[in-house]
């Protein structure tokens, strides 16, 4: 049978299980925008800026372990959107971007908007290519989603010419692609462990389940082994366990930086052990001289990359927390007193000289909260906090970019909520990070993503002044801002709002916006000396 390019791949991306697509439309597309409209089974969420489709694909792809699907334009559409392939591929999160390209006839030429993609992606995706065939569809799709799944996931990125697209041919459909199930060898793992006197798990990276999670927890929690979270991957388990240590990364706690130093094995489990996550790769001896390392990750590629592997093994999450099942029980070890530091550690301690104390408003929040609600953050100090105080109940319940990119946060609320429609989902932003993309807010009314967001205004780029007095101490320069009124910027947009100033206001306004419908706001006016839970700009800046 006949079928335009178009239809053909939406076609294909319904066998593949997609069941949603974000996109800002583009005339670089319109016969899969047609063919989408003959296809009730893909909700089809129509977004207003490409960094926002990218950032929800992302997230998306994170919830479901399946990549996200978005699609743009050429030219300013795909650079746009670039943002979020970087942070897919940092953060390790299985996504696919279509392009609407020029006409194949039209190629080098500098046509309207013409970029050459294959080669502006090639640093950011772990694959990008262009479709010049209508009838090899179904063959680059089904490769584009092995590819983003398999070993370390990640973006891949497919260009479509427009006539292509156009083009009426015969195509064979392919099946449903799988994630490669990976078994775990734990070769000498056992006896290590064993004669371990200090070891530590650092968990992270892709691919945790809640069953790789539950089975990973009981088993440290039956040997006693403190369990601490790479940089932003704090719902690898759930911090309720009693192995949980805390999370490392920007702010940790340093008792489990201690605990870390002197482990006599590290047992690190999908994390790649970035610069974050190492405090700059000085946390952990790069050689190996003083501990073991024993390195669990999906992709081969990730051992020996930047630290000395005594063990590697190349398995899946859950794959390698069922193996561990087979273990003898070991003697108990140090999760207990771990977890009792963490506790202490992420409860916060009110601060009468702050008006507006972010400590007791996530207490607040875990009070009036479900356990279960998603918490999505862009980057800046603002979310900190949370990532102190905040207790993630395990997968899938924390959206945050390990890349550091800002104006993440709301969209991947988006995502999360239109994919868990049931469970509550929070954006956080600073005043800074909420101008990257705000804009989604109009998305979210739209597509009925009833989100709660959260403004954490300090009326600067807290992040780099808080640098800016490290270096250069009393001289600001560029990181002032001057912000519009939020609450009444989110009522514009259709959102209920109100503005909070003071921390005993906050638990009064959680609650009248938890009895809301729809998108909510709250704007929490904060002051830029109160740069981080645990310091004051003016403290940096006399050191």
């Amino acid at each position: 049978m006949l079928r335009t390019g178009g239809r053909i791949l939406v076609d294909t991306l319904v066998a593949q299980g997609c069941d949603r697509i974000f996109t800002v439309p583009g005339e670089s597309f319109l016969a899969v925008l047609d063919a989408l409209h003959d296809t009730p089974q893909v909700d089809l969420v129509t977004c207003r800026q490409e960094g926002g489709v990218t950032f929800m694909a992302c997230a998306d792809g994170t919830l479901t372990h399946r990549p996200g699907i978005a699609f743009v334009t050429r030219g300013p559409g795909a650079t746009n959107a670039s943002i979020g392939v970087h942070v897919a591929m940092q953060d390790s999160q299985p996504m696919i971007l279509f392009i609407g390209d020029v006409d194949r006839g039209t190629r080098d030429r500098e046509a309207f908007q013409e970029v050459d993609f294959q080669a502006m992606f090639a640093p950011l995706a772990k694959w990008a290519a262009r479709i010049d065939d209508a009838r090899r569809i179904p063959e680059y799709v089904a490769r584009a989603y092995a590819t983003a799944m398999n070993g370390r996931p990640g973006p891949v990125v497919l260009a479509l010419p427009e006539d292509m697209l156009l083009d009426e041919v015969e195509a064979v459909d392919r099946p449903r692609v799988e994630r490669v199930r990976q078994t775990a060898h734990l070769g000498p793992l056992e006896a290590m462990l064993i004669a371990a006197e200090r070891p530590l798990a650092i968990v992270g990276g892709a691919g945790w389940t809640a069953a790789a999670g539950d089975m990973f927890a009981g088993w440290a929690e039956d040997a006693g082994i403190p369990v601490a979270s790479a940089f932003r991957r704090q719902d690898a388990i759930a911090n309720d366990s009693p192995a949980w240590a805390g999370n490392l990364g920007y702010g940790p706690n340093p008792k489990l930086l201690e605990r870390v130093k002197a482990a006599d094995l590290l047992l690190v489990v999908g994390a790649r052990l970035g610069e974050a996550t190492t405090d700059g790769y000085t946390l952990v001896s790069l050689d190996g001289s003083e501990r073991k390392l024993v390195h669990v990750h999906p992709d081969p590629e990730e051992f020996d990359r930047t630290y000395l592997t005594d063990l590697a093994i190349c398995s899946g999450m859950e794959e390698f927390a069922d193996a561990l099942s087979s273990f003898q029980p070991m003697t108990a070890g140090a999760g207990a007193e771990a977890h009792a530091e963490y506790l202490t550690w992420s409860t916060p301690t009110p601060r009468p000289d702050v008006a507006m104390d972010l400590g007791p408003c996530v207490a607040a929040m875990r009070e009036a909260m479900p356990a279960d609600t998603i918490i999505c953050n862009g980057a800046g100090n603002f979310s900190g906090w949370w990532h102190r105080y905040w207790r993630y109940a395990g997968p899938g319940c924390q959206l945050a970019p390990t890349a550091g990119a800002m104006g993440y946060g709301v969209p991947a609320a988006v995502a999360a909520k239109l994919r868990h429609p049931d469970r509550q989902v929070v954006a956080l932003a600073g005043d800074g990070d909420f101008l990257m993309n705000g804009q989604e807010l109009a998305t979210a009314v739209q597509h009925g993503a009833d989100i709660l967001v959260l403004v954490i205004d300090n009326s600067a780029y807290g992040t780099i002044r808080m640098h800016q007095e490290r270096e250069f101490p009393g001289r600001v320069s560029a990181t002032r801002l001057h912000n519009p009124d939020f609450a009444a910027l989110a009522r514009a947009y259709g959102c209920w709002a109100e503005t909070v100033e003071r921390t005993e206001e906050f638990g009064p306004a959680l609650a009248r916006a938890l009895t809301q419908r729809g998108v909510r706001l709250l704007h929490l006016k904060t002051d830029v000396e109160t740069i981080s839970p645990a310091t004051t700009l003016t403290a940096i800046s006399a050191r």
